[in-house]
């Protein structure tokens, strides 16, 4: 059991004694008549193989508050598109595919650029806007909903809980982060525990206080993939197309939406699946890049917040992070002791070591080229340039499922 206790500037919302999963399912098929539901589920093609998607759907199918589920596939050939859409069929919720690889949205894709508008490259980041873009062309969902498809500790409450601060109007939130713990025999989310909340309690501590630095050292887990929006956010947030994705989009939740219409909840007792590789050697794979990726988010969102980076700036944080990723790290340890927890104190010092190569790395790719990769135009920006354009992704969306 959690505890109560409220941290940060965003509302907490804890898994306190026995959830009533029937009570607050029936409360959302209530509110969701008047704010339906879409849930997204951005999957690749070898996830249709795996255990942890065949017992997501096997919950979804008690889901039924929910109106529709948008799976947005990655890069895939006509026969596993196909197979997609058999895999899915048994859902009872009208079930959309988005074949994000395929003729017609590859031309939706084309024309979307060719009026000068970025799209990012494949990945989660651009197959989820596109479902954004297909949901908004319908006109008929007040929130979206989406969390990934590799949970093998999947249970319909998860959803549920994240569902019910967006969906529910008497609690009046437009964004709700999920979080939860990862533990088995030993602490997981390296990413989080000693990249993330070091690094932005570091840049804290040279800075001072910063309002978006406040905002993010709130979230318990904040790369946890798992989220429910009001459909307004998918019309006006610009989207990262890298492993920076979780960071960008709580900094555009940030800039679009009142603190106050920000809450987290904790969606799961515990919270397993596929878990990344260091790559400590190699900077374009695993955990290596995704500690690329993510310090060139934070880094970027933070000179657009007026903050001066230069080389002595880096330098005095690369030696600011070491220790307090250090301090961090005793900290983890001792807490895996008192619970009896295995504990790696020379994998997680190497996941330290490679995470500074890692802040280095971003910090000279942000010197040299300041603004980098654009995000992914927002939705609201691609129907100024193109007004015909959700009719058009409706209806490639509709024949590829024909």
């Amino acid at each position: 059991m959690s505890d109560f206790y409220q941290t940060g500037v965003v509302a907490t919302f804890h898994r306190l004694g026995k959830l009533n999963l029937e009570k607050i399912e029936a409360e959302l098929t209530w509110y969701s008549q008047e704010s339906p539901i879409a849930l997204v589920l951005p999957s690749l093609y070898s996830e249709l193989e795996g255990d942890a998607l065949k017992g997501i759907v096997r919950e979804l199918k008690e889901a039924r508050y929910v109106r529709e589920i948008v799976v947005t596939l990655g890069t895939a050939s006509a026969e596993e598109f196909k197979h997609a859409k058999g895999f899915f069929s048994g859902l009872p919720q009208k079930t959309s595919i988005i074949w994000n690889s395929g003729a017609r949205m590859s031309e939706i894709f084309s024309i979307i650029e060719e009026a000068g508008l970025p799209v990012g490259e494949p990945g989660k980041g651009k197959s989820a806007w596109m479902a954004y873009g297909y949901i908004l062309s319908q006109q008929d969902f007040h929130v979206i909903a989406l969390h990934d498809c590799d949970i093998l500790t999947y249970s319909r409450d998860l959803l549920a809980r994240l569902c019910y601060p967006v969906t529910n109007p008497n609690l009046d939130y437009d964004f709700c982060k999920g979080f939860y713990s990862r533990v088995s025999d030993r602490l997981h989310g390296r990413a989080t525990r000693l990249l993330v909340t070091p690094l932005i309690r570091s840049i804290q501590r040279i800075i001072g206080y910063h309002p978006l630095l406040a905002f993010f050292d709130s979230f318990r887990y904040p790369l946890a993939g798992e989220f429910s929006m009001d459909i307004d956010m998918a019309r006006v947030n610009k989207i990262p197309g890298d492993w920076g994705l979780e960071v960008g989009v709580l900094a555009e939740v940030y800039r679009n939406t009142s603190l106050r219409r920000v809450c987290q909840v904790d969606i799961a007792e515990n919270y397993e699946h596929k878990h990344q590789i260091l790559s400590a050697e190699d900077a374009s794979k695993g955990l290596h890049k995704m500690c690329v990726d993510i310090s060139k988010s934070i880094f970027r969102t933070l000179a657009s917040e007026g903050i001066v980076f230069s080389d002595g700036f880096f330098k005095t944080l690369v030696a600011t992070y070491v220790r307090t990723a250090q301090d961090m790290l005793k900290r983890y340890e001792d807490d895996a002791a008192i619970n009896g927890l295995f504990f790696d104190r020379h994998e997680e010092s190497l996941a330290v070591d490679t995470f500074t190569n890692g802040i280095r790395k971003a910090a000279e790719i942000i010197t040299e080229d300041p603004l980098g990769i654009p995000l992914i135009a927002s939705w609201d920006r691609v129907t100024s340039a193109i007004p015909g354009i959700f009719s058009n992704i409706r209806q490639a969306v509709e024949d590829d499922n024909k």
